[in-house]
């Protein structure tokens, strides 16, 4: 599996509240739909559901990523519907009590020779997602 890391985001919350804002995933609907208009468009068709993010994407169509762990530590996602295996993690690195280190990555399943084609995509898809969630978890 190929893994793509994006930059770790500061964020001025302890990791247990930050974990707790992604227990019901529906409720981050509210933080997307209040980003300004460019953010927005950067990320795109992304809906939440409880337990689910769902991503509509032109080149890939529509990835469900569903929470399979959610802790102080992390939360993970599995992909359904992705045409090859995906996982998304969000890493929580509590740094002192009142601030944490969020750091997202994707561990993907592609050939080695689509790597050069795919990885800089995948590398810019989740330095979005970091920034993103690095705002979401700080309000």
């Amino acid at each position: 599996m190929a893994k793509y890391t994006g930059k770790a985001v500061s964020v001025g919350r302890p990791a247990a509240e930050i974990s707790d804002k992604f227990s019901d995933l529906s409720k981050l609907q509210g933080y997307l739909d209040q980003l300004p208009e460019e953010e927005r468009a950067k990320i795109g068709d992304v809906t939440f559901t409880p337990d689910s993010i769902e991503i509509n994407t032109q080149q890939v169509g529509k990835i469900r990523f569903e929470k399979v762990e959610c802790d102080p530590r992390g939360i993970k996602f599995r992909a359904n519907g992705s045409p090859v295996p995906v996982e998304l993690a969000i890493a929580l690195n509590e740094k002192t009590p009142v601030t944490t280190d969020v750091e997202t990555s994707f561990e993907i399943q592609i050939p080695a020779m689509l790597r050069p084609m795919v990885g800089p995509h995948l590398q810019k898809a989740v330095d979005t997602l970091s920034e993103v969630i690095g705002k979401v978890a700080s309000k």
